[in-house]
């Protein structure tokens, strides 16, 4: 029997979760001889190894010591964006007096309890996926329990040693908790942790500016909480492409965040105000009291617990397990996916750095992570979507670009949909019409940013995309008008007057 698990609040929702991905009466099975694989970790990238190996006739054994669906559904992409959704209708409400939509904004109020409660019904649904029984029913043999190398070809679970042929680590990450003094002891949320409020904070803290701390603090101060973003860097979403983090920012201090940058966190204390923080920006000491503190600093990988050493595997504590580019660890036999591995921490990185494992240790395959193009998306409003390179990674490589940009405020659907606060940015190689990147910043990039991505996959350049007829009017057009401008470029300057006044009377 698997010890007994609670995730709080303990209501009808989350016993079901708990039901699905780390059932009470789970009774982990016999070892089946020597398998061709066993995964260890049961979040996206162990899922889609076990099943897609055991659908292929492997043999195949999943551990999971914690809730399987990993990070994705129980602590990351499922709730949050159940939240955000509903963050979403709450600014639409409030700001639909500009779309003729009378609303009295002081009778508009966010119930907090039914949106918490509302994510934890959806990710209890969406949990049967996930579900022990599932992957048993798959063919799969699932262990709930903690797991450990024996040695380079045997792994420990309980009472249990399963022999292996090869072996995936799949252990994914944690949120990484910086050296503050005061923070442990004043206690604190991480994406672990937020989603069991069942309070709305009226004071939150955010530290640290990346893709989770932007959403969940734009998040929380359109349900109405005071929020405080201390972020150490001179940019909000460092990553991201600088112009595209200027519109993030000033959409969150719009949404009433206070942003500090170039700013740490030094000290937490608690008083009878609530939770002090103290932080220094260059050199100037302030203070303010939160009721709340969210720590959004970054992830480190789950190396913990694992004795790789015994298994052959290098690793560190802070990069995680190290592997080549055929995902395979310094032993042969064991390759590894997903955050505890790649630096592109992302659920679809995950899926799809697993179908590389399965042709790899399984069919002995040469397939690799590096001929993976991954797009990505942070779910703030606007999103911001990128694929490719960014405009400082050319100038980094010495890659010469051209860079072509379209205003959403010139295109027409997003003028209807009062969403022109964005824009499709385009950088092709010199030259030529070769898409290298793009970023686009829309409140739908994630979903136009596919585009762009099977373009670059399949090869098409801008020429071609600027022959693609889109549907008008929809926000996709822009990527057209992108083709339009780069094919104008190329253009007699008598053909390009001609062209120009013919695009004025086009759509």
């Amino acid at each position: 029997m698997t010890k007994p698990l609670q995730i709080d609040p303990p209501d009808e929702f989350n016993r079901l979760l708990v039901n699905q991905v780390h059932p009470p009466d789970w009774i982990n099975p016999q070892p089946d001889g020597r398998y061709n694989l066993v995964v260890i970790g049961a979040g996206t990238a162990g899922l889609v190894t076990a099943a897609g190996a055991a659908g292929l006739g492997a043999k195949v054994a999943l551990i999971e010591r914690h809730l399987m669906g990993g990070d994705c559904l129980n602590t990351g992409c499922v709730p949050s964006k159940a939240i955000i959704r509903s963050s979403r209708a709450m600014h639409t409400v409030t700001k639909s007096n500009e779309l003729g939509i009378q609303v009295d904004p002081d009778s508009v109020a966010v119930n907090f309890p039914q949106v918490m409660k509302r994510m934890r019904k959806l990710r209890a649904d969406i949990s049967q996926h996930d579900s022990a029984q599932r992957f048993k029913d798959l063919g799969v043999d699932v262990f709930i329990g903690d797991a450990s190398f024996l040695n380079q070809s045997t792994i420990q679970v309980d009472q249990y040693q399963l022999n292996f042929k090869k072996a995936v680590i799949a252990t994914g990450a944690r949120a990484a908790i910086p050296e503050i003094k005061g923070l442990k002891e004043s206690g604190f949320l991480t994406n672990e942790t937020i989603f069991s409020l069942t309070e709305l904070p009226h004071r939150l803290a955010v530290v640290g500016a990346g893709p989770i701390g932007c959403e969940l603090a734009q998040t929380f101060a359109r349900f109405g909480s005071e929020v405080t973003l201390v972020q150490s860097q001179p940019q909000i979403l460092p990553r991201e492409d600088r112009d595209a983090a200027r519109i993030i920012q000033s959409q969150l201090e719009q949404d009433g965040v206070k942003i500090l940058l170039n700013t740490s966190t030094t000290q937490v204390s608690l008083t009878e105000a609530g939770k002090k923080i103290q932080v220094d920006t260059q050199g100037t000491l302030t203070e303010f009291n939160v009721d709340e503190i969210l720590v959004s600093t970054g992830r480190a990988p789950n190396v913990n617990g694992l004795n790789l050493d015994q298994a052959g595997v290098k690793y560190n504590e802070r990069d995680g397990v190290a592997v080549n580019d055929y995902l395979q660890t310094t032993n042969p036999a064991i390759y590894a996916a997903g955050d505890i591995c790649s630096r592109y921490q992302f659920t679809h990185t995950a899926d799809f750095q697993a179908r590389i494992v399965i042709g790899n240790a399984l069919f002995k395959g040469r397939s690799k992570a590096s001929q993976l193009l991954i797009p990505w998306c942070t779910y703030t409003d606007p999103e911001i979507a990128h694929v490719g390179l960014y405009e400082h990674d050319s100038a980094a490589k010495n890659i010469h670009i051209q860079t072509f940009i379209q205003e959403l405020k010139d295109v027409d659907r997003a003028i209807l949909d009062a969403e022109t606060n964005g824009f499709v940015k385009i950088h092709v190689k010199q030259g030529t019409d070769k898409i290298l990147g793009a970023t686009i910043v829309a409140s739908h990039a994630g979903d136009l940013i596919s585009e762009i991505s099977v373009a670059m996959k399949s090869g098409m350049g801008l020429k071609q995309l600027a022959s693609v007829i889109h549907p008008y009017p929809t926000q996709a057009d822009a990527i057209r008008k992108i083709g339009d401008q780069y094919n104008r470029t190329r253009l007699s300057p008598l053909i390009k007057s001609i062209f120009n006044k013919w695009l004025s009377w086009s759509r």
